[in-house]
């Protein structure tokens, strides 16, 4: 996939196939997006392309909004796009000027002027333009007017849950890991490097690795403890993960935490990612060290079990 950061480095290609996106998740919604570009572009000897913005417009169009959380890095929405097979994607700079780009001239300027587009192809929930006034039926009349075609993707559902990145946020908060993961279509995860932590857990017979999370913008799932894969040195190991405050020894901030099962590496420095597979239980405060090692033992056996299903 090639990568172009504004659209000046963009030269147009063949039969352009093209959906517009802040794609917030990546998930089986999108996926589907994707793959009908994919057979589209088959059909009339076209490449796909992508385009999306950063930093996410609601950074800029709500800058005093403090809640502002998503699912994926920039980083990681890149490579799950690229994973999807799509040919290009143009991120586009999101401005407080851009912003103010009207759905019409959105179309013209960079569609039809910059991109060539033959075919557009959006989710069911598609709004484009300033204030996200550009509906699809507006698009309809525009792609008429400018001589392209464009599709829209119904909504896609699993268990009668439609598919949006709302839900999966809303899924993620309430801990509900495994909602979460369906959704999305792949298991949800953090990545960050190896720092100290206190050691206490190597005091009481689990020693974790405690990643820095480095953006300040992505969205942590509800506080617990998760059944885990952790991937480190392109190995992928088992694990147990806690999000919270280790209330036991009176800790005040957030960390994030894991012990990998039968590892016994030095991995300060390195980058790890953690997979979250299924929630085993809240965080609890214990009386003592040995209360919460003798829970950790049966978090272990809790743990192994959900990971020997998958």
């Amino acid at each position: 996939m090639k990568i172009y950061k504004g659209l000046e480095g963009f030269k147009k290609v063949r039969n352009p196939v093209v959906t517009v996106g802040t794609f917030d998740g990546v998930h089986i919604g999108h996926g589907k997006i994707f793959q009908r570009m994919a057979g589209i572009a088959r059909e009339c000897d076209g490449e796909t392309v992508v385009i999306t913005f950063h930093p996410h417009p609601r950074l800029v169009v709500h800058p005093d909004s403090k809640d502002l959380k998503f699912i994926n890095t920039q980083e990681r929405k890149y490579d799950l796009i690229e994973k999807t097979g799509i040919d290009h994607l143009v991120i586009i700079p999101f401005t407080p000027e851009f912003a103010t780009t009207n759905a019409s001239v959105f179309v013209k300027d960079i569609l039809v002027d910059k991109i060539g587009v033959k075919e557009l192809v959006v989710g069911y929930d598609h709004h484009f333009g300033k204030n996200r006034q550009g509906s699809f039926e507006e698009l309809l009349n525009l792609a008429k007017k400018f001589d392209f075609q464009v599709e829209q993707i119904p909504v896609q559902d699993i268990n009668n849950i439609a598919i949006s990145s709302t839900k999966i946020r809303n899924a993620l908060k309430e801990g509900n890991i495994k909602t979460a993961n369906e959704l999305l279509g792949y298991e949800y995860s953090i990545t960050g490097p190896v720092v100290e932590g206190n050691k206490i857990g190597r005091k009481i017979g689990f020693p974790t690795a405690n990643i820095e999370l480095q953006d300040e913008y992505k969205l942590i799932m509800a506080i617990g403890v998760y059944a885990c894969r952790v991937q480190w040195n392109g190995k992928i190991y088992l694990g147990m993960g806690n999000i919270g405050y280790r209330p036991t020894i009176n800790n005040s901030d957030l960390t994030i935490e894991v012990h990998i099962f039968d590892f016994d590496e030095e991995i300060y420095g390195d980058t790890i990612t953690i997979f979250f597979v299924d929630r085993i239980r809240d965080e609890e405060k214990f009386k003592d060290l040995d209360a919460l090692r003798q829970q950790l033992i049966r978090d272990r056996v809790s743990t192994k079990k959900v990971l020997g299903r998958q």
